[in-house]
């Protein structure tokens, strides 16, 4: 039965009875509620059908006990008692015997008897090898030594320049230089042994020969460093 269906039969009513709205209550508001409580007995109706025909709910599971479990001790082996040690009896101690006359035996007294005198012998002298005498190793005598030249011809080493005014003042004489020649031939030091008493002269010689070539000294074969003493002359005639 739907809603339309009710609104017509209430509907159908009120036209019988026209009084009822005549007396002050509203007749559509009249049809409207008893529609609305006609449908809702309409879906109470069906609702209480549905439920009747839904299956009834399976009954819970039984829910298992809990099992108790509870620890015993475990029982200890008997461990057997030792052996009571047997009582030891003591020996009584024996009577003593009566004691009787000793019988020594005669023993014949000793005989000096002769004896042969020990002759000690000397022992022999220890024998003492010596050692065998080395000889001195003899000294190895050293390599002459062979002096650097600066007069070689191949050399050409240049000649100290003569001052202008050492020429003009008449200034001469002998300078004597140390040189320190080097294993190659190159000079590494220049010292001055002897002067000409004109230092004009003196440095002459020593910034012209500190550019020489040597040929260095030898010990042997061999190429060494070595001291050698160059006399530079200076003369006007």
């Amino acid at each position: 039965m739907t809603m339309r269906a009710g609104r017509a039969v209430i509907a159908a009513e009120f036209r019988g009875r026209p009084n009822r709205g005549r007396a002050g209550f509203p007749v559509e508001r009249f049809l409207r509620l008893r529609a609305w409580g006609v449908a809702l007995l309409v879906h109470a109706a069906v609702a209480a059908a549905v439920l009747l025909e839904w299956p009834q709910a399976t009954e819970p599971a039984p829910v298992a006990k809990p099992i108790e479990v509870s620890l015993l001790e475990a029982e200890r082996p008997v461990q057997p008692s030792p052996p009571r040690p047997k009582p030891v009896s003591e020996p009584r101690p024996k009577a003593p015997a009566r004691s009787t006359p000793e019988t020594r035996p005669v023993v014949p007294e000793p005989q000096p008897t002769a004896v042969a005198p020990v002759v000690e012998q000397p022992e022999p002298a220890a024998v003492q090898v010596a050692a065998p005498v080395m000889p001195a190793p003899r000294p190895v005598a050293p390599e002459p030594l062979v002096e650097a030249r600066f007069d070689a011809d191949y050399l050409t080493n240049p000649t100290p320049p003569y001052p202008r005014q050492s020429r003009r003042l008449g200034e001469e004489g002998v300078v004597r230089l140390r040189v320190q020649v080097g294993p190659e031939g190159q000079v590494l030091q220049v010292e001055l042994k002897d002067g000409s008493g004109y230092p004009r002269l003196d440095q002459s010689a020593l910034e012209t020969v500190a550019r020489w070539h040597f040929v260095p000294a030898r010990r042997g074969t061999t190429p060494v460093a070595s001291w050698v003493v160059v006399p530079i002359v200076f003369s006007l005639t």
